[in-house]
């Protein structure tokens, strides 16, 4: 039996980007692909570094907010979450119509 999340239709983790490759952001890539598409399209810009953890759900709150992201080798800040997040939303904006039943 197969559930959506096991196989996300959006291919984000494997777009070209200019920062160094790492562990990291492969896996930060992989986290975004598996978010539902609903939920994706309700982040703001304007929001504040709090909403966006409040929003996201997965920040640990310890020595500064970072996302939790098993099998990666250093962390993930609101900054760098939200300019990944940013791009994944602009690819998912030019490919939404190419997938047949992308986010669903």
């Amino acid at each position: 039996m197969s559930h959506e999340t096991d196989f996300p239709v959006w291919n984000f983790e494997q777009e070209p980007y200019d920062e160094p490759k790492d562990e990291t952001s492969v896996n930060l890539r992989a986290y975004l692909d598996r978010m539902p598409d609903e939920k994706m399209q309700q982040y703001r810009k304007d929001w504040s570094d709090q909403q966006v953890v409040d929003w996201d759900g997965n920040f640990k709150n310890d020595e500064g907010l970072s996302l939790f992201l098993i099998c990666s080798e250093r962390e993930v800040d609101v900054a760098e979450y939200r300019k990944v997040l940013e791009q994944a939303i602009a690819y998912r904006d030019r490919v939404r119509g190419k997938l047949a039943g992308a986010g669903k």
